[in-house]
């Protein structure tokens, strides 16, 4: 088993009851393939660790920015928790070093090891809320997350990929980008689309999600990285 207790101090917590941080670390699939095992996997504390996630980053940013109205506060608060940025938060704490998963789910990169990830931080967040107080918890959000904004705001990363990169698109192009689905496979269960973003007739960049919307988005954000926007 990893070493919890130098982790525990590499996240900056002191816990009296080393095991949530543990349970907060332990994968669903990890018992599935570990039946001896006596702990329990993370979702109930990912449960309490979202909602305590989300009164501190409210209350931060209602603080931090007395004249911005409700929809600003949200759009902001979004892409401070969402997936993307929370296993980012994750992933340079070194969470990824300590997680307890199968053998199948250690193999997963991209999206699927995103959302573990995510789910580990606001499971970390729970167990810290339970083990310290709210204001452990809450410091340790600080540490980790409230430095983003600043960054948020000067890339947008509020908006999602496509309204960021249509408003780009007539910024420095002065027209507005287009969307052709180019390919459509699979079972009406499980399709995979593959969509193609184009600026009159160039095809910038290409995406792929389970849904046209899902692969829309995901053009959006290769061309908002292919174009250095």
């Amino acid at each position: 088993m990893p070493d919890f207790s130098s982790f525990a101090k590499r996240l900056g917590l002191s816990f009296k009851n080393l095991d949530l941080l543990v349970e907060a670390l332990t994968h669903r699939s990890y018992l599935n393939e570990h039946r001896e095992y006596a702990g329990s996997h993370n979702e109930r504390l990912e449960f309490l660790g979202d909602a305590v996630l989300e009164l501190a980053v409210t209350n931060f940013l209602f603080k931090k920015f007395p004249a911005k109205p409700e929809g600003e506060l949200t759009a902001y608060r979004a892409a401070l928790v969402n997936t993307v940025s929370l296993a980012e938060s994750s992933q340079a704490l070194g969470v990824n070093d300590f997680l307890l998963l199968s053998k199948g789910e250690s193999k997963d990169t991209g999206r699927a090891r995103d959302v573990i990830l995510a789910d580990a931080f606001e499971a970390i967040i729970g167990a810290a809320y339970l083990d310290q107080g709210y204001d452990a918890a809450e410091a340790f959000i600080a540490r980790n997350l409230y430095t983003k904004i600043d960054d948020v705001i000067a890339k947008r990363s509020y908006q999602d990929a496509k309204s960021r990169f249509q408003e780009l698109a007539q910024e420095k192009r002065g027209t507005t980008p287009s969307y052709e689905t180019l390919s459509e496979v699979g079972p009406d269960h499980d399709k995979r689309f593959t969509v193609g973003v184009f600026i009159g007739r160039d095809e910038i960049a290409r995406g792929e999600g389970k849904s046209k919307q899902e692969a829309e988005q995901s053009a959006a954000q290769a061309g908002l990285d292919k174009t250095g926007w």
